[in-house]
């Protein structure tokens, strides 16, 4: 099928062929006639790097009446990024339509500059749903002639908090307009909107739901928690051509860990949430530029990232939805190209892993942690192949070989390259002297064999690793979890507030319904169990210990969250009632 065969008009075709367009893509076959011919609406559910931007650009550009300079278009956009690089792409292929105007809006630059090109008569704004709604009400933004609406990336919109921002955006809009819904997942909120804003969507699936791009390469490291940083570097070490994204969960890991690559010597920077936006700009100029070749980013500040031709993806943390790890995993393996997502896991997260195998469909492969042996034979090789490429100007060089041919002409050719490789690779081979093998082996303790053969009552594999900690650490449990609303952040939040001194480190964390165990190194486990003894988390009372492999916690939660209820109530009663002596 071609562009010509979809319905789509001579300017558009000419000026996507001289972008490097020969042939629609799957959701690019569905949409635009659709969007073109059909009054109902569509939702589309299609993963990062299927084209969506030209499944609905094209026919949004070809509808425009360019003879009326209001809008009568409206793209809503997660984030910054994102906005400007559909806007981006509008224009390209608007290049042959002159008196089409694109209008990008979003926060972090001046409402001012906004404000007067809206002014000046647009008829498509791409926007963010913040700096729109300040627009509408300052009464610059007017929606009275859009005919159609699109939401990109609906569902990420959702998770970012703008259902509200949303609704109060498409009260603005004309009912009588097409809608069109790009999501890679399908939760209810969608559903809600598509039924409240929605004329009979038609649902066109590019895929299927959650599904791993055909060209990815999914692999695993499975390693202690503590030794996770190690394994990225080595993997790092291992690819001397890297170019990736390393995604983790908070804005504090993604820092520390692009600072601590920094340190080593590596091209890295960080993309988080606490940036401003010019720093936000540098940070990509240098990343699309190869200045970096390591962005250490969150998954919300990597949304709009337009970036082909990654060659890897690590998951320094596997994201808690299937959806995140999709949209992760299709950064790479873009445009035909082959991309490989890596995770480096510790055993708590083989349950997630296996998870995730099941609904993208894909196996991920097991590797070992490259060895240091492994990593310098393969920077040796990599060295060598670009003296061999280097292209060498004769007429500049020979200025100055004589006098070094002349210094080092005593050196034979082996003693030559022997020299060059051990002044490029000194750094290395002095890392890795002697380094560790850092894959998790697994295998049954001697404890859990004894217990089994002498008939005492068998532990799964996952009462195991809740209760016995890793190599080098301890666990502590804690009696508060998922039911008292306690999670991850909360507990990390009370340690840096509670424990005076250096930053605790801490390892696996297994959040259940009524307690929560975690690791910590064994130097830190003394003070960890006083800082939080006797703390409080929304009016509980919290106990802590180092964790007893041979105790069943989910009845000690239980009776401690009974005693904790008793004291709270008598203390309320003694502070209440009039009088009385203490017993």
């Amino acid at each position: 099928m071609t562009f010509e065969e979809l319905g789509v008009n001579e300017p558009l075709i000419k000026a996507i062929s001289d972008m490097g367009f020969e042939n629609p893509m799957p959701v690019q076959e569905k949409v635009i006639p659709h969007l073109l011919k059909e009054n109902t609406d569509v939702i589309a559910l299609a993963q990062t790097g299927t084209g969506k931007t030209a499944a609905f650009g094209l026919p949004v550009l070809q509808r425009i009446n360019v003879d009326l300079r209001q809008p009568q278009a409206l793209i809503i956009a997660p984030t910054r990024e994102l906005c400007l690089q559909i806007a981006g792409d509008l224009a390209d292929f608007s290049k042959y339509m002159p008196d089409v105007r694109v209008q990008p809006v979003y926060g972090g630059s001046s409402i001012e500059s906004q404000i007067r090109g809206l002014k000046a008569g647009v008829q498509i704004i791409v926007a963010t749903p913040g700096r729109l709604i300040d627009l509408i009400n300052r009464g610059v933004a007017k929606l009275d002639n859009v005919h159609t609406v699109i939401l990109d990336e609906a569902d990420e919109m959702l998770n970012m908090g703008f259902q509200d921002s949303i609704n109060a955006i498409l009260e603005h809009v004309p009912a009588e307009r097409k809608m069109l819904l790009f999501s890679a997942t399908m939760p209810p909120e969608i559903g809600r909107i598509a039924k409240k804003y929605m004329n009979d969507p038609v649902e066109y699936v590019v895929g299927t739901r959650n599904e791993g791009a055909a060209n990815v390469r999914h692999i695993y490291y499975l390693v202690n928690a503590r030794d996770k940083y190690l394994a990225l570097k080595r993997i790092a070490d291992d690819n001397p051509d890297i170019y990736g994204i390393i995604f983790c969960r908070t804005r504090r890991d993604t820092q520390e860990v692009a600072d601590q690559l920094i340190r080593d010597g590596y091209n890295a920077d960080a993309l988080h949430g606490d940036l401003s936006q010019q720093q936000r700009d540098i940070v990509m100029k240098k990343f699309h530029d190869r200045v970096v070749t390591l962005l250490v980013a969150t998954d919300v500040a990597a949304r709009g990232i337009d970036v082909d031709n990654l060659s890897h993806v690590i998951n320094f943390g596997l994201p808690e939805d299937t959806a995140v790890y999709t949209h992760r995993s299709g950064r790479t393996g873009r445009a035909g190209k082959t991309g490989v997502s890596i995770a480096i896991i510790h055993t708590r997260e083989k349950g997630r892993l296996r998870e995730i195998e099941r609904i993208i469909g894909k196996k991920f492969e097991r590797k070992e942690v490259p060895t240091p042996e492994h990593i310098i034979e393969k920077q040796l090789y990599h060295l060598a192949d670009r003296i061999e490429r280097v292209q060498v100007d004769d007429a500049e060089m020979d200025k100055y070989t004589p006098g070094v041919i002349k210094k080092l002409g005593w050196l034979s050719n082996e003693d030559l390259i022997k020299r060059v490789l051990s002044l490029e690779f000194k750094r290395l081979l002095d890392y890795y002297k002697d380094a560790p093998t850092l894959d998790v082996i697994e295998e049954k303790s001697k404890r859990d064999k004894q217990r089994n053969s002498e008939g005492g009552k068998k532990l799964t594999d996952t009462d195991k690793d809740r209760r016995t900690a890793e190599k080098g650490m301890e666990r502590i449990y804690i009696n508060v979890g998922k039911r008292d609303g306690f999670y991850a952040g909360n507990l990390i939040d009370m340690l840096n507030h509670t424990i005076q001194g250096p930053r605790v480190d801490v390892g696996r964390i297994d959040l259940l319904p009524a307690y929560t165990l975690f690791d910590v190194r064994k130097k830190d486990a003394k003070k960890v169990v006083s800082a939080l003894k006797g703390a409080d988390f929304m009016g509980k009372h919290l106990y802590s210990e180092v964790a007893d492999t041979e105790k069943d916690y989910s009845r000690t939660s239980n009776r401690r969250s009974q005693d904790s209820s008793e004291k709270d109530f008598h203390g309320s009663f003694k502070k209440k009632g009039r009088g009385g002596k203490k017993k």
